[in-house]
């Protein structure tokens, strides 16, 4: 069996759980006998490709003068090739990063009809200019290649998945990592949600990486239950090593945040409920590990809280200096406001960190032993940190079994059960 993947990112370039649930997955269908095609808009030479066959977009020409193509323009006159969309950036941060062309895009006064595209594969000012013409490009791959089905990762690619099946007649899956409701809240940029609903309706079979997500799905895009399967994520078990042991410079307690810091991680909770506690104990340091574009609100209430001397802000972590954080950790605390699913606690308890997770995350739904609380309920959470940090014989329940949950979460697991759905789909 063959399929045709599409993504915008793989290890290890990466800027959150996307890419990670990609790699993981590849790794888990080959051992199912699953040949991959996997197509990003950019590839640096880097990637792991022992598990899938890698193809740049930027290496895909395009003659925009066959009819094929000039039909296909025609379908996708919603995707302004101009656009400043920007998604999980707020408008300041959106604005300091154009500013400071902190990200490269492709020109944007490349013609959209040039033969071969400039793909920077990253989330700048011209990224819908990108996903138009990774579309394009994703026609022609579909016409090019043999393959039995069509899978698509996130927003970003149902465009391309869609062109694929127009080409092909292929069946489409598209895997929902997150929602545009996970990413604004209320609040939702309506371009986005349009082409993730036109993504929805045209695929054969959707799947969720949780029954969190696959509600959403059903209810704020109306699609048909029949058509939404969940297939939980797994850890990736190269990860599972004994903990690694560094060297601490000081005797506090360590509390940690890792993950963007933005509206769906909900940093501001993990601010308010560190703040509860260092009121009781002043043996404990916390840690922010992240950026996002409520980065410097964080870092300004801590200083309106006066507990900077007890906070430590990090900025982006990845690679070893996310297992030496989880190393020097005591407890690890994910607070998302609405949380697809949240491979990181599983990274923690696989580093044997005891969690607290949010009931409004995906990942609560495999993992008993966690502590869960609602996102909002910061003495709750407060509770809860306060309980791991002073009663040993708690946290060392909750690593041991923890610790064992995990270790059954194999993505070789993921990768036989979202093959049965090829299959389902092909026979």
């Amino acid at each position: 069996m063959k399929v045709l993947m599409f993504g915008w990112e793989f290890p290890p370039h990466i800027t959150g759980g996307l890419g990670t649930a990609c790699y993981g997955l590849t790794r888990g269908l080959l051992k199912s006998g699953v040949e991959i095609l996997f197509v990003v808009p950019k590839a640096y030479g880097d990637e792991d490709s022992r598990y899938v066959k890698m193809v740049s977009a930027s290496d895909v020409e395009i003659n925009i003068k066959e009819k094929l193509f000039q039909e296909y323009w025609k379908q996708i006159t919603y995707l302004e090739v101009y656009s400043n969309i920007v998604p999980y950036l707020s408008p300041e941060e959106y604005d300091r990063i154009i500013n400071k062309e902190e990200f490269a895009g492709s020109d944007s006064q490349e013609s959209i009809f040039s033969k071969k595209y400039s793909f920077s594969g990253k989330y700048g000012s011209s990224l819908m200019s990108e996903v138009a013409r990774y579309a394009l490009t994703a026609s022609k791959l579909a016409t090019e290649n043999e393959f039995d089905i069509i899978h698509a990762h996130d927003w970003l690619t149902y465009p391309a998945g869609i062109a694929a099946k127009s080409a092909s007649g292929k069946p489409l899956i598209i895997h929902v990592h997150a929602t545009e409701f996970d990413r604004s809240g209320e609040n939702i940029n309506q371009n986005v949600y349009e082409i993730e609903k036109k993504g929805m309706d045209a695929a054969d079979k959707i799947i969720t990486v949780s029954n969190y997500t696959r509600d959403i799905v059903i209810e704020r895009y109306h699609i048909n239950p029949d058509k939404v399967v969940t297939v939980h994520n797994a850890v990736d078990q190269i990860a599972n090593i004994e903990r690694l042991e560094y060297k601490r410079h000081l005797q506090e307690k360590i509390v940690t945040f890792l993950g963007r810091v933005t509206f769906q991680k909900g940093p501001d909770y993990f601010v308010e409920a560190a703040n509860k506690i260092i009121q009781k104990d002043k043996n404990v340091r916390f840690v922010m590990a992240g950026s996002g574009d409520m980065l410097y609100r964080m870092i300004k209430r801590v200083a309106q809280l006066k507990i900077a001397t007890h906070f430590h802000f990090t900025g982006f972590l990845q690679g070893d200096d996310v297992l030496k954080m989880y190393s020097l950790s005591d407890v690890y605390v994910m607070p998302s406001v609405s949380e697809p699913f949240g491979i990181s606690p599983l990274e923690a308890l696989m580093s044997n960190v005891p969690v607290i997770i949010s009931k409004q995350s995906g990942v609560s739904e495999v993992l008993r032993h966690a502590i869960k609380v609602d996102f909002w309920d910061i003495d709750a959470m407060a509770d809860a940190i306060y309980g791991i940090l002073h009663y040993k014989a708690l946290s060392d329940v909750f690593i041991k079994y923890g610790k064992i949950e995990v270790d059954n979460l194999k993505w070789e697991h993921v990768g036989f059960k979202v093959k049965g759905l090829y299959e389902e789909m092909l026979y």
